[in-house]
């Protein structure tokens, strides 16, 4: 693995993995279950994933389609069990603790099919907050916050599929936003918006969560620009494996050319 690794500022360290490992079962064909009915064929989404992740910054998870991005995220939310392995998010153990680690971790997975299209806004975050068992009579106080931090409480009460992409995106900031949690995951929320959207949206993420309210932003992107400007520290996972794990600031001397130059190295292209 391709590593650089700075002492400087320190901070405290909101998520710590250690020998991540996560499988998929592969479908067999007909000949292979007359052939071999017991043999085990598995895909490797994680292959002993080390990392730690300080608090109260922008960290930055880069790879290519396919390479284990969104099965770490969807780990570390708990809504994926790991097969080996240790994680734990604000010393709370992922797979032994999950309602803890939930009270921890938004995920916004910025994939506007996880909302229902005729419903409000407003109508939608009503139905996560009771899902994330927030009580009764907190739910309307919380959405009217999450709404007015995301700017969207002059649409709160239009109907989903009235918004654009860029409310779409905003939107599932918010409903991860909703238990108020201190470590937010985002999977590709600049993805498919237009150049002023998305600008808006790397503010939000950078300036308001992780600068004014201190949370933890783990952040995966294919943008290295956005890299550049906005990440504190970062990793590059191929194939399940981390390729590069250090700081965005000791690749930056020459911004997005310097991160291309150590994400191709990392890839091996």
């Amino acid at each position: 693995m391709y590593a650089i690794i700075s002492k400087a500022n320190k901070m405290a360290v909101s998520i710590s993995i250690r020998g991540l490992k996560k499988y998929y079962p592969q479908v067999k064909g007909y000949r292979e279950l007359l052939l071999h009915p017991f043999r085990d064929k598995r895909t490797v989404a994680l292959d002993g994933v080390n990392l730690e992740i300080e608090s109260g910054r922008c960290f930055f998870l880069l790879g290519p389609n396919g390479a284990g991005k969104t099965t770490l995220l969807k780990v570390l939310a708990t809504l994926l069990l790991p097969d080996e392995g240790s994680t734990s998010i604000n010393g709370y153990d992922v797979e032994k603790e999950p309602e803890k680690v939930k009270d921890q971790v938004g995920y916004a997975m910025c994939d506007e099919r996880s909302f229902y299209w005729r419903l409000t806004g407003r109508q939608n975050l009503e139905f996560y907050a009771a899902l994330n068992n927030i009580p009764p009579d907190q739910i309307d106080k919380k959405i009217n916050e999450v709404l007015e931090l995301t700017n969207l409480s002059r649409v709160g009460d239009n109907r989903f599929d009235s918004y654009s992409t860029g409310m779409k995106q905003m939107m599932s900031i918010a409903r991860a936003l909703l238990s108020d949690p201190n470590i937010v995951f985002v999977d590709e929320p600049t993805k498919s918006l237009d150049p002023q959207a998305a600008k808006k949206m790397r503010r939000f993420l950078s300036d308001e969560l992780a600068g004014r309210r201190k949370h933890t932003v783990i952040w995966t992107s294919h943008d290295l620009a956005e890299v550049s400007e906005f990440g504190y520290s970062m990793a590059i996972i191929d194939k399940g494996k981390i390729k590069f794990n250090g700081m965005v600031s000791q690749l930056n001397s020459r911004g997005a050319a310097g991160l291309e130059e150590a994400y191709i190295k990392a890839l091996g292209d």
